[in-house]
């Protein structure tokens, strides 16, 4: 069997991973630097018997693409800066009914419109606090165009697996880059469906088998009863004013993804098994990180990388455990040190905790990083 080889940016490998894991609905707005995606899923999606639909904004988008995954679709959106603010209230309404659902944020400059065209990485914190409340989240970042194919893969597994959103988050920087990229047979792949409940059952949409903390879903309008509420809501689905219900609900919500953190946090540790010195980073700028390591390890400096790949939940068990062997962590982000905050709750005064950050619209080049680690040699 021949490889597929393409020569892709990361937003088309996005759809291209998108329409492998199964995406069969699109929804959304154009917006830069995410129009891409939009694009080719209006031109793919016809072809294999979905449906792309653009709406009248952001918060339209992502509201039917909630709708759609309630009919049994998956469905996605994507979108950019200001468009990521506008789904957060319903990113919390896909949390609390437990509605699979992939987002997708490739982040630019800001805050506000700020740089439509330029890289940033200021919305980590947003995707973890975005939306009012405590919620469950999974939050995944790639640093190249191939891993942007699979975590997008890998984001509509999970969001199946857990019943909840997952966001994508990428930037300017992997949303735009081209690489060569070998597409796998959809045989090659994991990929995972929502559990549904036998026909005839004596279906609650939000009952749970013995030991579980998933219910299974059946798709709206297929002959179950079902009702949904961004409500606190009880096994039925139907509104509850109950404080003890609120609690086992909101402790399961947080329980399921909390339980199972290890199947969902993955990271890169590079070079860290000597390590006198660390870089953390993520997403395109850990593309940065690992040339500044690589370039100090030339130099006889034993310096390692932790990529975040799982950026929520914050992977604090490695990050704490490498902190014990290293002096110093340097975070490298495009942003003011919102990873480097998260790092230091962490890390609890183990090692020095420096920022190399940036939220002009610029990259980082290896040559500054290396720079500001040598401040601590």
């Amino acid at each position: 069997m021949s490889k597929v080889i393409k020569f892709l940016q990361g937003n088309e490998a996005c759809v291209e991973g998108a329409l492998m894991a199964g995406m069969r609905f699109y929804s959304g707005y154009p917006i830069t630097p995410s129009t891409e995606i939009a694009e080719l899923s209006s031109e793919k999606l016809p072809k294999v018997g979905g449906k792309f639909i653009q709406m009248e904004d952001e918060i339209a988008g992502i509201a039917a693409a909630i709708g759609a995954s309630l009919t049994g679709k998956k469905a996605m959106t994507a979108t950019s800066g200001p468009g990521f603010s506008l789904k957060q209230e319903n990113i919390g309404y896909a949390a609390i009914a437990e509605i699979p659902l992939v987002v997708v944020n490739v982040q630019r400059g800001g805050p506000s419109t700020g740089l439509p065209t330029s890289p940033g990485q200021g919305d980590v914190m947003q995707a973890k606090w975005g939306t009012h409340g405590d919620h469950p989240v999974i939050c995944l970042t790639p640093d190249s165009v191939k891993e942007t194919f699979d975590l997008t893969i890998r984001a509509f597994n999970l969001a199946e697996k857990y019943r909840t959103p997952v966001i994508l988050l990428t930037d300017e920087i992997t949303g735009h880059m081209r690489e060569k990229i070998e597409i796998p047979e959809v045989s090659e792949l994991e990929i995972y469906d929502r559990v549904m409940p036998e026909k005839g059952a004596d279906y609650k949409a939000y009952r749970l088998d013995e030991g579980d903390l998933v219910p299974k879903m059946a798709p709206f309008g297929s002959g179950f009863r079902y009702h949904v509420t961004g409500l606190m809501h009880d096994e039925t689905g139907f509104p509850s004013n109950s404080t003890e219900n609120a609690d086992v609900l909101i402790k399961r919500l947080m329980g399921k993804i909390e339980a199972n953190k290890e199947d969902i946090i993955t990271y890169e540790a590079y070079e860290t098994d000597d390590a006198e010195y660390l870089i953390l980073s993520y997403g395109g700028t850990a593309r940065t990180a690992k040339a500044a390591v690589k370039k100090l390890r030339a130099e006889g400096i034993k310096v390692g990388l932790f990529r975040l790949i799982t950026v929520w939940p914050f992977p604090e068990e490695q990050v704490r455990a490498l902190s014990e062997q290293v002096k110093d962590i340097l975070v490298a982000e495009l942003n003011f040190g919102q990873i480097k905050l998260e790092v230091e709750r962490v890390v609890k005064g183990n090692a020095n905790v420096r920022l190399c950050g940036k939220a002009n619209g610029e990259i980082l080049t290896p040559e500054e990083l290396m720079k500001a680690f040598k401040e601590v040699l």
